[in-house]
This record gives structure tokens, sequence and C-alpha cells, in this order.
């Protein structure tokens, strides 16, 4: 297992906050949109962070660990893996949300080892929340306070609380959430939904539709050290550092939950 302490995890969590505040030198001005050959957006904000972040691991986190990030992917440029730890970072992750100016996309970076997430930062610039998840457990931030410990929650008697993708909901959400007792439902953008769920707030996240691994990884390890587990619908643990890092439909919820097929 990869050593991880207090100082990488805050290096980590101020590198997100800075990608963050960079996002948002771009969010309130009228920026362009591109289109990447996978027909998904991208827009300068997400270039000006990813290359924050890469500059930093170059220059000052210096772990000498592989850094595979969404931008430079989609453009073809991939580290070599000689290990089985990397770091995965997606710099403004919910583009289509940074773009509807919902304030719902959020900085994800996520150290990967032995194909499980054992460290995540999700940083929400527009609403200054930070979560991140480790071996010393799950926990949110707002702003410059102090951090609060998060957990998932016993279910409900009522019921679970399901929350969905608010801009990629997909047509089996309804069927497969058909086999629970369904008391709310709530709509969240980006890797907001894993943190939705590490804290207490739903209780199941269902993705039956086309992630990558730079999309979950984050958010999988706040959940993962929150007390819930992020699974493939088959029931097998979601892991990292697959062919293309392209991820199978999966389920992300509290323990409490069994929900594999």
């Amino acid at each position: 297992m990869f050593p991880i302490n207090q100082h990488l995890l805050t290096q980590i969590t101020e590198l997100a906050k800075r990608a963050g505040d960079e996002i948002m030198t771009i969010y309130s001005t009228d920026f362009s949109i591109k289109t990447k050959n996978d027909a998904s957006p991208v827009t300068v904000a997400d270039e000006l962070a990813e290359k924050l972040i890469l500059d930093a691991f170059q220059n000052d986190i210096q772990t000498a660990i592989p850094v595979i990030s969404e931008e430079a992917a989609a453009a073809g440029t991939l580290p070599t893996l000689n290990g089985n730890t990397f770091w995965l970072v997606d710099p403004l992750d919910g583009t289509k949300e940074f773009i509807n100016k919902n304030d719902e996309f959020t900085v994800n970076i996520a150290l990967i080892t032995d194909g499980t997430p054992i460290l995540g930062v999700v940083h929400t610039p527009a609403l200054n929340i930070t979560h991140w998840g480790w071996s010393g457990g799950a926990y949110k931030q707002i702003g410059d306070q102090d951090p609060v410990e998060i957990s998932c929650r016993e279910i409900p008697e009522a019921g679970i609380t399901a929350v969905v993708s608010r801009s990629h909901r997909g047509s089996g959400i309804d069927g497969f959430l058909n086999q629970y007792t369904v008391a709310d439902e709530i709509s969240a953008g980006s890797s907001l939904k894993f943190c939705t769920v590490a804290e207490g707030k739903a209780d199941i996240y269902p993705r039956l539709g086309r992630t990558m691994e730079w999309d979950t990884g984050a958010g999988d390890a706040v959940l993962r050290a929150a007390g819930g587990r992020v699974m493939t619908v088959d029931g097998a643990d979601l892991k990292y550092g697959k062919p293309i890092f392209e991820n199978p439909y999966f389920v992300a919820a509290s323990n409490a939950i069994e929900y594999a097929k």
C-alpha cells in the first residue's frame, strides 16, 4: 500500500482548491465551448485547471507517480504505468453543469493503488465545499471552516433516497430502482453524487451509462472512506487501471444496502 500522510493530503486538497480558483476566473465570462472526439464538451476552464494540476505534480508535489488526466488522455497523451499506483485527475468534472452555470461541477483528484482509490479529493469551487476521503476517514469542509467527519447513514424506515445524474440519468435507472422502496429521489451533477451518499443525504447512486475512471476515482475514495461501496452491477468492487480507463455500469451506495444482483 502506498504510504499517505497528512502532508500529502493537505497538498492535494490545496491543489484542488487552487484549480477551483482557476476555474472560477472563467465561470462568469463568455467562454467558448469545444467538442471532443467522444462528443463531450470542453472549455478553457478544463484546460487551465488541468495545466495547473499537472504543473503542480511535476514541480511541487513530485511523488514520481504517473498522472492520468482527462484532457491529456483525450489528446492521446498517457504516461506509462510502470507499477500499480497512479494519480487520476478530472480537472473539471461536470463540464455540462459548468456550461449551464448550476454550480454543481467539481475538481477531482484521486490516488489509486492495486486497483483501489485510497485517497480522493472532490472540490466544488462554486459552492466552496471540499470533500476528501482516505485511511483517516471522510471529511467535508465548507470554505475555511474546520472539517467535519462524514459517514453514510442507516437506511430510513420509510425507504431509501436515490441520487441520480442531473445530465446523464439514462433509461435504465427507473427499472433498477424499482427493486427498492424509494422514498425520495434527488438529482445532482458531477462527483457530488458520491459525496451526497457519503455524507448521509442519500443512500444509493446507480450509474447505468458510460463513465471514465477520472469521473469516479475521487468520489469513490470519499464514499469508501465514509463507509460505502462502489461496485459493478454484478457485485464486484469497481476497479481502476482498466484498459482505456473506461468503467462498467456501477452502483455507489451505503454498505447498509444490499444491491448486488
